[in-house]
């Protein structure tokens, strides 16, 4: 019997063993749904590193949601910054066609109080220089326009046109050294004649010592001469001197038109040959 057991202890032993383990896994299965020791282990071993796993995939998916809006937010940025330039854009050319309106208005409702033919011109150049002063505009002697012909703006005199071309015309101003306006003062009605003094300024040649002339004071066309019509603004009276000698004042004049931002003038056809 003795031997018998010894020859087959490996089988039996197996055979009890794989007993014992049917035996405690029918006690534990009612109790199935709780975790023995070893799984209590091994749960409480991977749960900090299945915490982390997931935290750190919640971390990377809040990055790249973060990336995504960051893009979206550029894309709306571009968007608006090119809505903002157009509307910029829209602004500046509306303002800008009113100042132009204005002017225009302006330039017309002095054409109607002139009872000769009138061209429109566009200022096209400008030669500013210490001893010649000139505009150049886009209108010639296919527009009727000569050499002598008045040249106006809504504010006032401007000046004359010289060298006239088929399609362009030279004007020289009041302020420039060889041109010569008969005028008067308004209020007074003194007489002298304006030339320029080359500085955007001119002065009052001829006025007589005794005349009543004061800072302030209008000067217009005086009408005499058969070029400038009567009546036409010219500039104001800005200093006023009288000498201990001679027969005549010093006279400064301020033009009423502003020559270096003009745009637009009126050219009279007519000169003193008419």
């Amino acid at each position: 019997m003795l031997n018998l057991f010894k020859k087959h202890f490996l089988p039996i032993l197996a055979a009890v063993g794989i007993l014992a383990a049917l035996i405690t896994f029918s006690l534990n299965l009612t109790h199935s749904r709780e975790a023995n020791v070893v799984e209590r282990g091994i749960n409480s071993t991977l749960a900090p590193v299945q915490e982390k796993g997931l935290n750190g995939g919640g971390f990377f998916i809040r990055i790249w949601e973060n990336y995504i809006f960051l893009v979206n937010t550029k894309k709306e940025n571009s968007i608006l910054k090119e809505e903002v330039k157009k509307l910029n854009s829209t602004l500046v050319t509306a303002a800008e066609s009113m100042i132009e309106n204005e002017r225009l208005t302006k330039l017309l409702n002095l054409r109607k109080t002139i009872k000769e033919p009138t061209v429109s011109a566009m200022v096209i150049g400008e030669d500013v220089t210490p001893w010649f002063r000139t505009l150049t505009i886009d209108r010639g002697s296919t527009d009727g326009i000569k050499d002598g012909m008045p040249v106006l703006a809504a504010d006032g005199v401007v000046g004359q046109t010289v060298k006239v071309t088929s399609n362009s015309s030279r004007v020289l101003l009041l302020t420039d050294h060889a041109s010569g306006i008969a005028a008067m003062i308004q209020r007074s009605r003194a007489r002298g004649v304006v030339k320029g003094r080359g500085d955007n300024l001119c002065s009052l040649e001829f006025a007589m010592r005794g005349e009543d002339l004061q800072v302030g004071d209008s000067v217009i066309t005086s009408g005499i001469g058969g070029i400038f019509a009567k009546g036409l603004p010219i500039g104001e009276i800005t200093m006023v001197k009288k000498g201990e000698y001679g027969i005549f004042q010093t006279v400064t004049i301020r033009p009423t038109v502003n020559i270096s931002h003009l745009e637009e003038v009126l050219v009279v056809l007519h000169t003193m040959h008419d």
